[in-house]
């Protein structure tokens, strides 16, 4: 059974589901299962017993929460969720190209939010040196694949993660929607954190991998930590770490 699209969780209506996910638990001899098909403490507690004993493709530990998202789903079946790998419009697919070559990029001095090609970032937004620059960054990346390929620039012109995310007229997947159903999330997105107080992050996806993404980040480190000190690829991410959610320009 491939992946529905969705987190199953208590009070699952779909029994067909429900059985599977009992019934491959059962197989493993996990809880004390019958395979009625109903999603109820019997199976939550079996799924926490699976998620603690069992790591993702990655080796951190599952979350223990009792439902089967993307992640659970393809270590429980020991099916991976679909990935995608395709940007599907070709400006999505000159950004990740534009911003694949600016990878290694450095301040100067590390720290400083300034060195020549930051300058650039923050210039093309009209931001002064020494601002923060990830949202700059996926700008120009943009920027510069429109201007190869012909066309407007349809990105919010703006060195703010938030302000973008309000004020763009593109398609927003926001996470909930994206946890639920990770192919929602293509090659080329723009993802949104939010660490509150009106600071967040961006920068572009590369792939789906299920439930996680690799991206492309300016402003970064190479754990994807914000505010860091160059463009670094991110070669995994849980989607459910995105507070804010995905745009998706082409």
């Amino acid at each position: 059974m491939n992946y529905p699209n969705k987190v199953i969780k208590a009070g699952e209506k779909n029994s067909q589901i429900v059985k599977a996910i009992q019934q491959r638990l059962i197989e493993l001899g996990i809880g004390a299962l019958q395979g009625t098909g109903t999603f109820g403490p019997k199976t939550v507690s079996a799924v926490k017993q699976f998620q603690a004993m069992h790591r993702d493709r990655f080796g951190n530990p599952l979350i223990v929460d009792g439902e089967v998202g993307a992640i659970t789903w393809e270590v429980l079946f020991d099916d991976g969720v679909p990935e995608q790998h395709e940007a599907p419009a070709p400006l999505l697919a000159k950004a990740i190209e534009v911003a694949k070559s600016q990878i290694g990029v450095m301040e100067v001095p590390p720290g400083s939010n300034r060195g020549p090609q930051v300058e650039a970032y923050l210039a093309s937004t009209n931001t002064p040196p020494g601002n923060y620059w990830c949202a700059a960054f996926v700008y120009w990346c943009f920027k510069k694949a429109a201007a190869e390929l012909g066309i407007p620039n349809p990105v919010v012109k703006t060195a703010g993660c938030l302000d973008h995310w309000n004020r763009t007229n593109a398609v927003k997947i926001t996470t909930a929607k994206a946890v639920n159903n990770p192919s929602l999330v293509v090659p080329g997105s723009i993802f949104i954190k939010s660490h509150g107080g009106g600071f967040g992050h961006t920068g572009i996806v590369t792939a789906v991998n299920g439930g996680f993404i690799e991206t492309i980040e300016g402003n970064s480190n190479p754990n994807g930590s914000s505010n860091g000190i160059g463009v670094f690829r991110i070669t995994f991410s849980k989607i459910n770490s995105i507070e804010k959610g995905f745009i998706i320009y082409g």
